[in-house]
């Protein structure tokens, strides 16, 4: 029994059916209290109607204004007989001096009443009398003689005893529609629980109390984003690493998306309507990567959920290990070549040429070090170094021209060389996978200058460049014109350059084709712009 009152559903329909109760039961006091008033109103009425009925009879007028010798037994007959006929207690006739000449009891006929002659003043008087016959519903009217001289009052009761019992016999009727009431109220009580019961699946109060502890605790206890959105668009559900993530104002929740959220890619992935799958995106300070799941119940759509993961640091680290795998290729590649050369020269000295043997020699000096030799004139920072031997090397591999530009010139320790070697390695990345397909000779210059105002990098190659109309599209996230096995980054990487000279205050110049250079101006002091310009 406790367990079904402590349901939601039960507490409800107790509740109601409870408050309905005691409503109805007011209701029927009031009402009862109402029709007593309206019966004893009733009551009074009839008895003025009787008393007025009664004044006018010529005997009594007669014998009230010239009394005879008979007139004593005429009046006491025609009120008892007034009184039989039409149910009265009493039917009392009282001249001016206040003597009773009719009354149900003949003993008091002959006296005088206590009470002054209220129907003196011609009207008549309704009320509650509590006399010698008990209590009645009373009225007095006037007895008028010749003229409209007041000669008397008629005074007529019916018992109070009569006024109940026809309210006794009206409130079972009551009472049944009362009851009738009761039982639609319970009836609309029980559908209204079963649908909240439905609404909150079935759940008790303790059980919704616990799941909101529960929501609140995982919600604000992840370290992924999570926003909730409803198919118009608002917010319902947004935690503290959304926030931080996207940088939505405080009180984020319950308002519509692009009230908070800037035009960006990133708002209309969030606002779609398509299942999205460990997306990137990127932001001016996040690289991000973005679940989008839509939420339908009962064939209905609900909205989606998002979940955001914060991938900065990983993306961060993934450039640094390119730079180092860029690094390993780099020897890798050199230690095959030189395998080959010393099999070579090997095969030389045992012919017996030793002169082509130094020939040789020579030529392979002076192959390999130009580009170590040009890297280190030109180049301080070992980590820039070390990314652009491994992009040579991959440059080899791909039968790309890797040149380094003769006005390059990058201290030891340049100012943000992080940025530098994400930038850098992208916009390389970027010339490779243009010119692949292209016809000979393929060639990537690169240009690295440092002033005290500014860095500047400069990559360019002899592909087939960028269409004018494809300039403000190629820094959107995902946006890529290759195919195949060409598609290496998905889209990501000028994206990311984007972000990134974005973040720094910088330019990005694009030139249009035939071959693309793309031009990075990052400043050392001054304002922050994060323009694109071509």
């Amino acid at each position: 029994m406790r367990r079904r009152i402590r349901r939601l559903s039960s507490q409800i329909l107790l509740a109601q059916v409870a408050i309905l109760t005691a409503s109805l039961v007011i209701g029927f006091v009031l009402f009862a209290q109402t029709a007593r008033s309206n019966l004893d109103a009733d009551y009074q009425a009839r008895a003025a109607g009787i008393a007025q009925t009664f004044a006018g009879i010529p005997e009594i007028r007669t014998c009230m204004t010239s009394p005879g010798p008979d007139c004593a037994e005429t009046v006491q007959s025609l009120a008892s007989q007034t009184a039989a006929r039409t149910g009265a207690d009493y039917v009392v006739v009282i001249d001016r001096d206040r003597v009773r000449h009719s009354h149900p009891d003949p003993s008091l006929i002959g006296q005088k009443v206590s009470e002054p002659l209220v129907a003196a003043d011609g009207r008549v008087h309704l009320g509650v009398d509590s006399g010698a016959t008990g209590v009645n519903a009373n009225a007095r009217v006037p007895l008028f003689g010749e003229g409209t001289t007041v000669v008397g009052e008629v005074s007529v009761g019916i018992r109070e005893s009569s006024v109940s019992s026809e309210l006794l016999a009206e409130l079972p009727t009551y009472a049944a529609w009362f009851v009738l009431v009761l039982a639609v109220g319970a009836l609309a009580s029980f559908a209204l629980a079963s649908l909240l019961k439905r609404r909150t699946f079935g759940l008790e109060l303790d059980e919704i109390a616990r799941l909101l502890q529960e929501r609140e605790a995982t919600l604000h206890g992840i370290r992924e984003g999570v926003i909730a959105i409803d198919p118009a668009g608002r917010i319902t559900v947004v935690n503290d690493e959304a926030r931080r993530l996207l940088h939505l104002p405080d009180g984020a929740g319950g308002r519509f998306l692009d009230e908070v959220l800037a035009a960006t890619p990133i708002r209309d992935t969030l606002t779609g309507t398509t299942v999205i799958t460990d997306a990137i995106a990127i932001t001016d300070d996040y690289v991000l990567v973005i679940n989008r799941m839509p939420v339908t119940i009962g064939g209905r759509e609900h909205g989606a959920v998002v979940t955001l993961q914060d991938r900065t640091e990983l993306t961060a680290l993934t450039r640094q290990l390119d730079g180092e795998r860029s690094f390993a290729e780099s020897i890798r590649a050199q230690q095959h070549e030189f395998s080959n050369r010393m099999h070579a020269l090997s095969g030389l000295l045992e012919l017996g040429r030793p002169d082509e043997a130094l020939q040789y020699l020579n030529e392979i000096r002076g192959t390999t070090a130009d580009l170590d030799n040009t890297l280190r004139t030109h180049i301080g920072a070992p980590m820039i170094i070390g990314l652009l031997l491994g992009k040579a090397a991959e440059a080899n591999e791909r039968g790309i021209d890797l040149v380094i530009a003769p006005d390059t010139d990058l201290g030891e320790a340049p100012d943000r060389v992080q940025a530098l070697t994400t930038i850098l390695g992208n916009l390389i990345d970027n010339a490779f996978d243009a010119l692949t397909g292209a016809p000979a000779p393929r060639r990537t210059v690169v240009s690295i200058v440092e002033s005290p105002q500014s860095l500047t990098v400069r990559v360019s190659d002899n592909g087939p460049g960028v269409q004018s109309t494809e300039v403000p599209r190629i820094f959107t996230n995902g946006y890529t014109t290759k195919q195949g096995s060409a598609v290496r980054h998905s889209g990501l990487g000028l994206s990311l350059v984007q972000s990134t000279v974005a973040k720094l205050g910088g330019t990005v110049t694009v030139s249009e084709g035939p071959g693309a250079a793309f031009t990075v101006v990052l400043p050392r002091t001054g304002a922050q712009s994060g323009e694109v310009t071509r």
